[in-house]
């Protein structure tokens, strides 16, 4: 017996990208999970543009990473914020969706202790509030 899907459509499309919102964030989370994971990062952005971020979070007793904005400059405003590294390829990204301002990184391992880069989340501020995204809090 011989199928042939090739034919065959899903039935969804692509996902469509977040709409663009700009952001304006004076924000700080600070945050301790039970099993040690915490996080401590104050981000204030106007306009799209970056004015402030010290970002550091622990992956239990194993280690942490730390991010600061002295170490990166911004290379891009929309549809999204992205921070390129002064030293390297690690980049930071910030970005609004409906409910949360996040900032995550990519290929930031040297701003972190040896073996914990993968267990390095994001951070969501509520872009009301400032404080922690309530879907984040621990």
């Amino acid at each position: 017996m011989v199928l042939t899907l090739a034919s065959c459509s899903l039935p969804f499309g692509r996902p469509t990208p977040i709409a663009y919102r700009e952001i304006n964030l004076s924000g700080y989370c600070s945050q301790t999970d039970e099993d040690g994971f915490r996080e401590q990062a104050t981000l204030k952005v106007s306009a799209n543009q970056v004015q402030s971020l010290d970002w550091r979070l622990w992956v239990g007793q194993r280690g942490s990473c730390h991010f600061n904005l002295a170490d990166f400059h911004q290379t891009q405003w929309r549809p999204s914020i992205e921070l390129r590294a002064n030293s390297g390829s690690c980049k930071l990204l910030i970005w609004q969706d409906p409910g949360n301002v996040t900032i995550g990184h990519a290929n930031c391992e040297a701003y972190c202790t040896p073996g914990i880069y993968q267990n390095a989340w994001p951070v969501s501020f509520d872009p009301r509030s400032g404080i922690c995204a309530a879907d984040t809090r621990r």
